[in-house]
């Protein structure tokens, strides 16, 4: 399992490049310079207010040939709602994929109830709020997604504790903003979690 995070420092940078626990995570509206030939996802950040999707197609098409190495791109999503992100996302999922993206589904509450594209999208981001993220509906739809050879990754995990559940439940790679705070601290910490974590999957 990956953790996806921000380049926090030359420490950071060099974790990454070795490609073994670390990958980049990156944004429309990010503002760092995701360093070259590591492996990273494309988030779309459309938890901002001021999301654009305009500005979002933008950022994959000044990046597509880099999507070889791209785990994934989130077709944008409404957080918390699954009816409304279905809604969104669906007229994305083509023009992601023509850009030479994998393109991701972001899971949100109530997703469970709802009939999901399977064959849209390539890999199911686990989303939503931290309740129905780390819920039964969350895991059932994460198996049935690696079931059908789909890359599954959790968004917001900053413990131990919830990497190791990501990683029971089939996820390939998890994102957070630990390294954020302290990396040079964190980063000895967090690779730590993650060896001990991929030593056991």
């Amino acid at each position: 399992m990956l953790y996806f995070a921000n380049p926090c420092g030359p420490e950071v940078v060099a974790a990454m490049k070795l490609g073994q626990h670390l990958g980049y995570i990156d944004t429309p509206r990010q503002g760092n310079v995701r360093p070259s030939d590591v492996f990273w996802c494309a988030d779309n950040g459309a938890f901002s207010k001021n999301f654009d999707e305009t500005q979002w197609l933008k950022f994959l098409e000044r990046n597509a040939e880099d999507q070889v190495l791209c785990a994934f791109a989130t077709a944008p999503d409404v957080v918390g709602d699954a009816v409304e992100t279905l809604k969104r996302s669906a007229s994305w999922y083509q023009p992601v994929r023509e850009l030479g993206y994998k393109v991701a589904l972001v899971g949100q509450d109530g997703l469970e109830s709802l009939e999901i594209p399977w064959d849209e999208f390539d890999a199911f981001f686990i989303g939503g709020s931290t309740e129905w993220k780390l819920g039964s509906h969350a895991r059932e739809i994460a198996q049935a997604a690696q079931g059908r050879g789909k890359w599954v990754h959790m968004g917001r995990v900053n413990s131990y504790k919830r990497a190791r559940y990501a990683a029971s439940i089939g996820c390939d790679s998890v994102d957070g903003t630990y390294l954020t705070y302290g990396p040079r601290v964190n980063l000895p910490k967090l690779l730590s979690w993650m060896e001990r974590i991929n030593a056991t999957v």
